[in-house]
């Protein structure tokens, strides 16, 4: 997809098709009372019949009007005036992209002019080119028949003159951040069988190389050397060899401690001995998310040259059952000394994490967030709409809730009380790797504190925002827009 910035009358403007906004009420925006005006009330004539009246995400496509040099015109419906917002913005760029006819190539966008209550020029840029990157996005699938590909390739943006440079660089942002989510889409939705802890390692290193990152990948004996006796616990019933990738983005100042990113890397989970339920087991090749999370980060950080010090780190392996595999009973040392009672092998996301997290201590960071699929509970608890945050400080909490927010890729803090940490007593270890059903996501949120008491942590439960099931099964890409906006707000501060 090209994108550009582009300013002028919509009448003039050269391209397959114009899109300006009707609000309910059959109220025109600003660029539709223009082309109403040159085309003799050509739109209002039309708006009277009623085809149109403006409801949300609504779409009507004119064919040739008078006095226009693009063949067609959309009318796009942005509800009521007073509610106009950054949600039913994006709804409505999502409509018109999505209802944009088979012949277009080109579409000429006159949707930044809305006014929408704290938002400026900068943010709807950004905003728009993630939604038509998301609503163009195709799935890399493994078929024969490849889908047809799609004619609409490229998206104007008009903007005011003056609007000009800041539109230019929200547009850059915008397309690095989808590049990211895209990147993420694409590792999720591959089969497990492709995209392996190795494959994952393998695409490491390609990031490494286009951006100029530091890479490691580590394989099984470095990270027996490690001592990260949970990790491989998890590792040991799979044919797959584990992986420890370490990226490293230092565009910041030397002395400057880096943000670590930590991502849950299981490329395939069967739930080991306490095997899963067969029912939508497919959908368990996401449980890599967390991980691609933080390559597509990485991409989206490196596409944007952004000043800060970033570490990601992404344990990887499958979670099988097998001769060799982990067995409820069984006690495993973490890197950290800390022994661990597995009580359920289906609860191995925590048991790679703590060692991952326990490694993030060398680089002596300013903060770290990890990222990962881990309970089903907190699906439970917040549903598919915002990721869960549990934090041991209150001021990156509040980083990432913000960014959150301003990325529309939200977060709801979750406590972290002392009173959940004796759920994870143990008669036999120094913990037990799952506290019971209450309070689930609490309880794997408390075990992960327990490996981050030397630095400032943030733990992001994915779960229900990592992909989607169902007629829309897919990855989405998340959290990767607001992972990104934390660390722009990082490196502004900075």
């Amino acid at each position: 997809m090209e994108f550009s910035i582009k300013n002028g009358n919509p009448e003039k403007l050269r391209a397959d098709c114009l899109i300006v906004g009707v609000y309910e009420g059959k109220k025109l925006s600003d660029s539709a009372k223009i082309l109403d005006d040159v085309t003799e009330k050509a739109i209002s004539k039309i708006l009277k019949t009623g085809d149109m009246e403006g409801k949300l995400a609504t779409t009507l496509v004119l064919h040739h009007l008078p006095n226009v040099s693009a063949d067609r015109v959309m009318l796009v419906g942005l509800g009521k005036s007073a509610e106009f917002s950054d949600r039913q913005y994006r709804q409505c760029v999502k409509a018109a992209v999505k209802a944009l006819p088979k012949g277009v190539a080109s579409a000429g966008f006159f949707l930044t002019e809305l006014p929408i209550k704290k938002s400026d020029i900068q943010s709807k840029v950004t905003y728009f080119v993630e939604v038509v990157m998301d609503a163009t996005y195709r799935v890399n699938a493994v078929k024969e028949k490849k889908p047809e590909a799609a004619t609409f390739e490229k998206a104007i943006i008009v903007v005011a003159k003056a609007e000009n440079l800041v539109a230019e660089k929200a547009m850059n942002r915008g397309l690095a951040i989808a590049q990211g989510v895209n990147l993420a889409k694409d590792l999720g939705n591959l089969p497990p069988n492709i995209c392996t802890p190795t494959y994952m390692g393998e695409q490491a290193k390609k990031l490494a190389k286009e951006y100029g990152f530091k890479v490691e990948v580590l394989d099984k004996s470095q990270i027996e050397k490690l001592g990260m006796g949970s990790f491989l616990g998890v590792a040991q019933g799979s044919e797959e060899p584990p992986r420890l990738i370490v990226l490293q983005h230092l565009k910041g100042k030397k002395n400057q401690k880096p943000v670590v990113l930590v991502g849950k890397g299981i490329t395939f989970d069967t739930g080991g001995i306490s095997l899963k339920p067969g029912a939508e087991m497919d959908e368990m090749k996401y449980d890599m998310c967390g991980a691609a999370s933080v390559l597509g980060t990485f991409k989206a950080i490196g596409e944007m040259h952004l000043e800060l010090n970033v570490v990601g780190i992404v344990p990887t392996c499958d979670n099988m059952p097998s001769g060799r595999a982990l067995k409820p009973g069984d006690i495993l040392t973490s890197m950290s000394g800390q022994t661990i009672e597995v009580l359920n092998t289906d609860a191995e996301g925590r048991l790679i994490l703590c060692d991952a997290l326990t490694y993030a201590e060398r680089f002596e960071p300013s903060a770290v967030v990890d990222i990962a699929t881990l309970t089903g509970a907190c699906v439970i608890a917040l549903g598919h709409h915002p990721s869960g945050l549990f934090s041991n400080h209150e001021g990156l909490a509040k980083e990432l809730l913000d960014a959150g927010e301003k990325s529309h890729d939200r977060a709801w803090r979750m406590p972290l009380w002392e009173d959940y940490q004796n759920q994870l007593d143990s008669n036999f270890a120094d913990m037990a790797n799952i506290g019971g059903r209450a309070g689930g996501s609490i309880t794997a949120a408390c075990f992960l504190s327990r490996f981050t008491k030397k630095y400032h942590w943030a733990h992001l439960d994915i779960a229900g925002t990592a992909w989607k099931s169902g007629k829309e099964k897919g990855g989405t890409g998340r959290p990767v827009p607001l992972l990104t906006t934390f660390l722009v707000e990082r490196a502004n501060q900075a």
